[in-house]
């Protein structure tokens, strides 16, 4: 008789589960866990090419074992790279990879670091938008066009090329020009009644064509992108309920909470102080004694119920340290550090009569040599697809222009975090386009530097938005861009749906020197 099928770690088959209409689809998964309960077995699965916060606990009735794959002799998971992971290469990853591997011999001499071995494809944060990188696929320094085509990597084709500087003249010195009116439209380029045009010309002070291509990603702080801790046991939840006020959150991925908690049918948080605590009761003992009602810290923005507070990594350590183990819950491909200090932390909490109830945060260094103005970001599930993120996003930089400073996040971005930052960008950077007036019945004139000191966004940031919304065309030896009906359409509707704005009036911050060490 035919001995039953032994279903291990590392074995392959389509498993079960419901898609977003609600539908039966049998992906292929993975196993990487199983356990034994009261003698019935569950498999901890990932499906391949999805991401890891669908990673869950099925049953064997959920497996077709007739289509099983066995794991290779050589090792119970696939190796990649020299580490452990469940993604099969793809020609897409390969073609990164080899992007990574130059990366790495021309920028880490520059840099004097040793950076970490190439990762999978961009997943995931919650805007939650963990900024920071899920996967780091740096770009090569020689030519601006890998760079954007790395760290953006569903841009849309164009027919405009951003060429290395020894090819042509770098875009962050091109010139934009508008028509007064929308109705107006260049013929030979779009025949729409709405269409715009902008052309780019040669401008004044042309920079370094590479200023701002992503290096590697940074290798200290609360929150890092490495993967040498990437093992078994943290690429599985090990946290299934967070209670946070009148909330309950389900992880999507692994965070260092100490053991003992993770048998935890509900781990409890306070969420004013973000303490954790094993039970009901410990909860209720001790908001006996917590006297927090808002996070630690300045209060530097109040509108209406929506504050932000600002938080110094050194003089709430523990404060900081408790919010990195929530957020990890949330970000995935990050390593938890307990080195706060370099880190400012800007809570954004909505006020009801029990307090101030926490929203979303980001976090940013005190000093960056790359001009990075956040380092992670996140808004907690119960608040996403509200306009929260944005609001997050549109706030850091606010900051920046107060602090008379062009910033960008930390490449490369999650998944969700690319959306809500090109979201971000093509709104912001459209507002100004379709706000230019014309002078003397001249197309009048913008730079992409103007944009940039307006805005605060990085010219380099400017510039794949611009691609991203297919807006540059080359005509009668200028560059243009052409707003047409859909996109002007897009934008109004867009901008209608955004209720939520940050007003520069109620902000009270005064940034700092933080090269002054003393004020550590």
């Amino acid at each position: 008789r035919a001995r039953p099928v032994e279903i291990t770690e590392g074995c392959r088959l389509p498993v079960l589960r419901k898609n977003q209409e609600n539908e039966d689809e049998w992906p292929l998964a993975e196993i990487l866990s199983v356990k034994d309960i009261h003698g019935k077995k569950l498999y901890y699965v990932h499906y391949i090419d999805f991401n890891k916060r669908l990673d869950e606990w099925v049953t064997p009735d959920r497996l077709d074992i007739k289509k099983l794959q066995f794991p290779k002799k050589e090792a119970k998971t696939p190796m990649k790279d020299g580490l452990p992971g469940s993604r099969p290469s793809s020609p897409e990853r390969d073609v990164k990879k080899s992007l990574d591997l130059h990366v790495q011999s021309a920028s880490a001499t520059s840099r004097g670091k040793t950076l970490p071995t190439p990762k999978r494809k961009a997943e995931s944060v919650s805007l939650a938008t963990q900024v920071t990188a899920a996967t780091p696929v740096p770009s090569l320094p020689s030519s601006a066009e890998a760079s954007q085509a790395s760290v953006y990597p569903t841009m849309r084709d164009s027919s405009f090329s951003i060429k290395s500087r020894d090819e042509h003249e770098p875009l962050t010195s091109l010139t934009t020009v508008r028509n007064n009116s929308r109705i107006v439209s260049l013929q030979p380029l779009n025949n729409s009644p709405r269409c715009s045009t902008i052309y780019l010309l040669p401008g004044e002070d042309s920079q370094d064509s590479s200023d701002g291509i992503p290096s590697a990603p940074r290798m200290t702080g609360s929150l890092v992108s490495d993967r040498s801790h990437d093992d078994i046991v943290t690429r599985m939840k090990n946290i299934d309920c967070i209670e946070l006020g009148r909330h309950r959150l389900k992880p999507w991925y692994f965070s260092p909470y100490p053991q003992e908690l993770t048998s935890l049918l509900i781990l409890y948080l306070c969420e004013f102080c973000l303490k954790y605590l094993k039970s009901l009761k410990c909860l209720q003992r001790h908001l006996t004694k917590c006297n927090l009602r808002h996070p630690p810290g300045n209060e530097i923005y109040r509108k209406g119920t929506i504050s932000f507070f600002e938080i110094d990594g050194r003089k709430n350590k523990a404060y900081s340290q408790n919010l990195c183990l929530l957020a990890k819950c949330f970000l995935d491909h990050k390593t938890l550090y307990y080195d706060t200090d370099p880190f400012l932390f800007y809570v954004m909490t909505e006020y009801d009569s029990k307090g101030f109830h926490i929203v979303g945060y980001f976090s940013k260094e005190k000093e960056s040599t790359e001009d990075y103005n956040v380092a992670c970001i996140l808004t907690l599930p119960p608040y996403q697809r509200r306009g929260y993120g944005k609001l997050l996003i549109e706030f850091s930089y606010e900051l920046s222009k107060v602090e008379g400073k062009t910033g960008t996040p930390e490449k490369p971005l999650s998944d969700l975090g690319l959306l809500s930052y090109r979201s971000y960008w093509s709104q912001t950077i459209l507002e100004i386009l379709m706000d230019l007036k014309s002078e003397n019945g001249e197309r009048p004139q913008i730079t992409i530097n103007e944009i940039s000191e307006i805005t605060s966004v990085k010219k380099e940031d400017v510039i794949s938005t611009l691609q991203y919304l297919n807006l540059i065309n080359y005509y009668k030896g200028q560059y243009i861009l052409t707003l047409s009906e859909d996109i002007v359409e897009g934008h109004e509707r867009a901008m209608q749906k955004r209720h939520l704005r940050i007003d520069p009036k109620c902000l009270h911050f005064t940034p700092k020197d933080w090269s002054k060490r003393g004020k550590w």
